[in-house]
């Protein structure tokens, strides 16, 4: 690909969205499977499987929230660097990407001294029992090393998306999948670590892909180029990438809360079978909304930078682009999870109880999936033109105001079955959720394309 990314302004829409989307998707996908082969191989251990799978699911929520610190400074920085980039002004691009960079670590220090000294306090508080805290604690203690290379493989690797290297960004990805894939039967099995050696398969192929992303950003054939000079911290110009990224921290850190929430209303009503049950769902959510992810990951440096530009037409014509494409994509995920959800239980788990329970689950759960491509696609455009309030508030509307306190209302209102009843608040939320952001979407969309020129 070209270093100069004028094409992101000229090359037809389509082609275009082809173009970044495909790789953007395929990273997630193997970003997907990077995450669910721990759980994948531990689900199938010889013995302590499904508790040790259990235990590897209570460790999510934390992860989450590393993943979402990581959100705050890239999903933020990344959209302001491709808006800069579309003004032609790639100084103040370059001096955004190394803010960003010197904050993750200053965050990375920060999470790896919490997640250390408080791992086995912030593990019971987040749903472990007395039989899967081991487990918990013995993944966490090894995951908490390497969180400097998870906050900046996933935020470094933004800014190559930014830039329109959507395939350079999609190799970040299979490097460190490809690593875990391998490494995680031979720490796991090979080595006898079990759920220690799935952690440790981990952050090696972390490290690995961290270190790809930042000889990237350093060499000749990035645009955008991390320079000791951009490194000096200025509120001018990373506080308005927070603010933009808040929204994106708000979805991930909230899926913690929300992790925390579900286990801990599962654990009582349903038993440790409820929370495994609950860590598989969790599994085919992230294969749900990674692709859509990337879909709006490839769309991303195209609404930004001919935002920036002030082509109106091409920021709508992207948009609706973007939103098709993930209707499509929602709609056929959530017929096979319909028709065929022994196909996904079967990936991670051989007991009956627990495949027969979760299939049950995983209906209700999954009820509303297929609108979920216009939340998406409408939040994910949000950011990428710098909407931070809008996109601040249709994440806070559907995880805040309605999803947490659905977790604790509907076992009230559906007391026959109250662990089945837990899983119903997701689609519950979601329909509400979804026409929210719908009709909140047109309204302010409008009003930032009639401040164009050529609107």
């Amino acid at each position: 690909m070209e270093k100069n990314n004028q094409y992101l302004g000229t090359e037809p829409l389509g082609k275009l969205l082809f173009k970044l989307a495909v790789p953007s998707v395929v990273a997630q996908i193997i970003n997907m499977l990077y995450n669910m082969v721990d759980r994948i191989y531990i689900g199938h251990m010889p013995e302590g499987g499904s508790l040790a799978l259990t235990g590897l699911g209570v460790c999510m929520p934390i992860i989450m929230v590393v993943s979402a610190f990581a959100a705050l400074v890239s999903m933020g920085g990344a959209p302001r660097a491709s808006i800069a980039m579309g003004r032609g002004d790639n100084s103040a691009a370059e001096y955004i990407l190394g803010n960003c960079f010197v904050l993750q670590i200053i965050i990375s220090a920060i999470l790896t001294s919490v997640l250390l000294i408080w791992d086995r306090d912030l593990l019971l508080a987040f749903g472990a029992s007395p039989d899967t805290i081991e487990f918990a604690v013995g993944y966490m203690d090894i995951y908490a090393t390497g969180t400097i290379f998870v906050q900046l493989t996933l935020g470094m690797n933004a800014f190559i998306t930014a830039q329109g290297f959507s395939k350079t960004s999609m190799y970040t990805v299979l490097i460190g999948a490809v690593s875990n894939i391998i490494l995680d039967p031979v720490f796991i099995f090979g080595f006898d670590m079990g759920v220690r050696g799935a952690a440790l398969a981990t952050i090696i192929s972390q490290c690995i892909s961290c270190v790809w992303v930042l000889f990237f950003l350093s060499s000749e054939k990035t645009i955008l180029k991390l320079k000791k000079e951009n490194m000096h911290l200025k509120a001018k110009v990373i506080l308005p990438c927070l603010a933009l990224g808040l929204a994106a921290f708000i979805m991930q850190s909230s899926e913690s809360i929300i992790s925390v929430s579900f286990n801990t209303s599962l654990l009582k009503y349903g038993g440790d079978i409820a929370v495994g049950a609950m860590t598989i769902l969790s599994s085919i959510n992230m294969f749900a909304m990674l692709p859509l992810q990337g879909l709006g990951q490839g769309a991303q440096p195209i609404v930004s930078y001919n935002y920036g530009a002030k082509d109106a037409k091409r920021v709508r014509g992207a948009f609706r682009l973007l939103l098709k494409s993930s209707l499509i994509y929602a709609t056929a995920l959530w017929l096979i999870i319909m028709l065929l959800p022994q196909v996904f239980t079967s990936l991670f788990t051989t007991n009956a109880e627990l495949a027969a329970f979760t299939q049950s689950a995983m209906r209700r759960y999954f009820a509303v999936m297929l609108m979920f491509g216009i939340q998406i696609a409408c939040q994910m455009t949000f950011t990428a033109i710098g909407s931070a309030k809008s996109s601040i508030a249709v994440a806070v509307v559907r995880k805040f105001v309605l999803l947490l306190p659905l977790i604790y209302l509907m076992p009230a209102l559906f007391p026959a079955d109250k662990a089945m009843a837990v899983y119903l608040a997701e689609p519950a939320a979601d329909f509400i959720a979804v026409t929210f952001t719908a009709i909140l979407f047109s309204i302010q969309f409008k009003r930032a394309m009639d401040k164009l020129p050529n609107s």
